[in-house]
């Protein structure tokens, strides 16, 4: 290419540049203009949804603007995770998912082509613990019969999850090897199907969202035996965390939501949207709805780009350890 040619193409360049500055500021500063839409990974009515939705209905009063539910189910969240990936980068496409679809799926299934770099981490929304459950099959009443019952019968026992590659399955292997135990995981399409099995007395142990296992220990229905946090839950001091057995010190896992936009969002309409959703997690009301459904709200100043890739690490321990795949 000639030296004529070469500035003429870079002067072009750069009037083009300047000419989408202007219109690239408008858009920041005008930023919401229109219906804000929020997709949701799965059906309507999980927990997942729940939490969408509480976010829906407070964010839009902080952005001035309508903020609509779009739920788009499919491969455990990953379906609804790959229309945001690929969506415009411009604040009216974002995702409300779960640990699931968000930083497991693409580890263990080779399909799911999206990566945590395809997004705009906008902020953490809230968390609760999984909770280890018996049946009355299992003949356990607490967490020091739990270990003293798999320790002396290896490979006896079976816990029960969601599905291969949820959060569930996680703790459930997470709790396997630290504290070197043997039991058979089997997996379920879904909570219903555990739930019945468990409360059927077909299973002797289920790994529970706190939120999906606490109506069956309050009715009786299972026994708790503990939660996967490191500490035991606010909400739920009466339950043991598995971390205060020895054996299990280690354990500490949960199941968590955040807010994210497609890869690429313009650093002033990412603001706009933390400082919406900001305001969102600090509404007593919205609070007390995220406590109501057994979920606590995360403090907004954790980074969640940070927060996030040091969840995928810990992650990738378990299913290397494990060797889950789909």
């Amino acid at each position: 290419m000639s030296t004529h040619i070469l500035r003429r193409t870079l002067i072009a360049c750069g009037a083009a540049m300047l000419a989408a500055g202007p219109a690239f500021a408008d858009d920041a500063a005008s930023y919401p203009n229109k219906p804000v839409t929020i997709v949701v990974g799965y059906p309507a009515g999980g927990s997942t949804d729940l939490v969408g939705r509480l976010v829906a209905n407070e964010i839009e009063k902080h952005l001035g603007q309508s903020v609509v539910v779009e739920n788009l189910g499919g491969a455990g969240g990953a379906i609804g995770a790959q229309k945001v990936a690929n969506a415009k980068p411009d604040g009216y496409t974002l995702l409300v998912g779960a640990n699931n679809e968000i930083a497991i799926a693409n580890q263990i299934n080779k399909s799911v082509k999206y990566k945590i770099t395809d997004f705009t981490p906008i902020g953490l929304v809230a968390s609760q613990p999984m909770v280890l459950v018996a049946s009355a099959k299992a003949g356990v009443k607490n967490t020091k019969e739990f270990v003293a019952a798999v320790k002396a019968n290896p490979a006896k026992f079976s816990y029960g999850s969601s599905g291969v590659g949820t959060a569930l399955h996680l703790a459930g292997e997470m709790m396997k090897d630290q504290g070197k135990i043997d039991m058979q995981h089997v997996p379920y399409r879904g909570v219903p199907a555990l739930t019945n099995d468990v409360m059927g007395n077909n299973i002797e142990y289920g790994i529970f969202v706190l939120s999906s296992g606490l109506p069956l220990i309050k009715a009786g229905k299972v026994t708790a035996i503990a939660t996967t946090e490191a500490k035991r839950y606010g909400a739920t001091p009466e339950i043991p965390a598995l971390a205060e057995q020895p054996e299990f010190k280690n354990v500490d896992i949960n199941s968590w939501f955040a807010m994210l936009a497609p890869a690429n969002l313009p650093a002033p309409i990412a603001a706009k949207l933390k400082t919406a959703l900001d305001k969102t997690m600090a509404s007593p009301e919205f609070r007390k709805k995220m406590e109501d459904a057994g979920a606590a709200v995360m403090d907004s100043k954790i980074d969640a780009g940070k927060y996030i890739n040091g969840e995928i690490v810990k992650y990738k321990k378990i299913i290397d350890v494990a060797k889950i795949e789909l």
